[in-house]
């Protein structure tokens, strides 16, 4: 009676993490927050109730400056995305990104158009009611696009009443970010990376407010995810400022010491094979992404850790 749902692409991401390895693969931030303890203490108090967080939704779009919809990570989003607007319509994707925007597309019936992945190459394939997404910077190489960069894009989508789906999930590790505004922009953003918890699954979506909290699903981010925004609004950002120069000045060591480059906090790097430089970096002691998944098979990716780690990490790479 119910059939699976057949498409050929997958998230690659890792489903768990192997003992005793060092996981470069997780693109996070290495420094949890001080407060972690004390989270998950209140968190544990709350979770006899519903989680109602409404007020606190208020609260992060003050210290946002924008009106924001809390969702369960970006990954609710893409789906609230699927029942607002993706069914049967023209979706751009470009090539070499985040696997869960096909995906979810062609869960919900989208006809999806593969394109280049800059913004004035997909600005051309831009149709009346396309929507297109972009990541920015883009998993899994790290390059960050400018608002000036951007213009292409934002121009085409305006002029076609098109619909850009901007995912900033790694904004926050940029130097001097910029985000652009614009009528026809969905903002998708998450903490999970920045403050090193997947797990907690608390991000928000920045444009069509009305539109978001009309369709999310009710106590969808539960009573770590609350407990969370409590302490994240106390802390402002806080943690954010303390930590992201000690993984810059760490991506200017490996950036130095590798000759890669990227504007977030993880590389890509060719390595011929990357299912055996893989399984060559685990009997390391390491722990790196194959870049299979992203249509790129030669390359593995790493993310920015604490210096001891780094350097563990870049003896191995000498190696391969």
């Amino acid at each position: 009676m119910l059939e699976p749902v057949k498409f050929s692409a997958y998230h690659g991401g890792a489903r768990r993490r192997d003992e005793g390895l060092i996981d470069f693969s997780a693109s996070i931030n290495p420094y949890p927050p001080e407060w972690l303890g004390e989270m998950f203490e209140r968190a544990r108090e709350i979770s006899d109730r519903y989680p109602y967080y409404e007020e606190l939704e208020e609260g992060l779009s003050e210290l946002v400056g924008e009106l924001v919809t809390v969702t369960a990570g970006i990954t609710e989003a893409l789906y609230l995305l699927g029942i607002l607007a993706l069914r049967g319509r023209r979706v751009l994707i470009p090539a070499h990104t985040y696997g869960e925007y096909e995906r979810v597309a062609r869960i919900f019936g989208a006809d999806v158009i593969r394109g280049p992945n800059d913004p004035e190459g997909l600005s051309r394939l831009v149709e009346k009611d396309s929507i297109v997404f972009f990541c920015n910077p883009n998993n899994p190489d790290g390059r960050f696009y400018r608002e000036k960069e951007l213009k292409p894009l934002l121009d085409a989508v305006e002029d076609k009443n098109a619909l850009l789906i901007l995912d900033e999930a790694f904004m926050n590790f940029v130097e001097r970010p910029e985000s652009p505004e614009g009528k026809n922009v969905v903002k998708l953003r998450t903490f999970t990376k920045s403050y090193g918890l997947p797990g907690i699954r608390v991000g928000y979506v920045v444009g069509f407010d009305d539109a978001f909290k009309s369709v999310r699903m009710p106590w969808a981010i539960g009573s770590t995810g609350v407990a969370f925004l409590e302490f994240l609004l106390d802390d402002r950002f806080g943690h954010l400022k303390r930590t992201m120069p000690l993984i810059w000045r760490e991506k200017r060591r490996i950036e130095k010491a590798l000759g890669v480059r990227s504007d977030a906090n993880f590389f890509v790097k060719h390595v011929g094979d990357a299912k055996k430089a893989v399984e060559g970096l685990k009997e390391r002691g390491i722990l790196v992404r194959d870049c299979t998944s992203f249509g790129l098979p030669q390359y593995i990716r790493f993310s920015v850790r604490k210096p001891e780690e780094n350097e563990i990490l870049l003896d191995a790479l000498e190696g391969l």
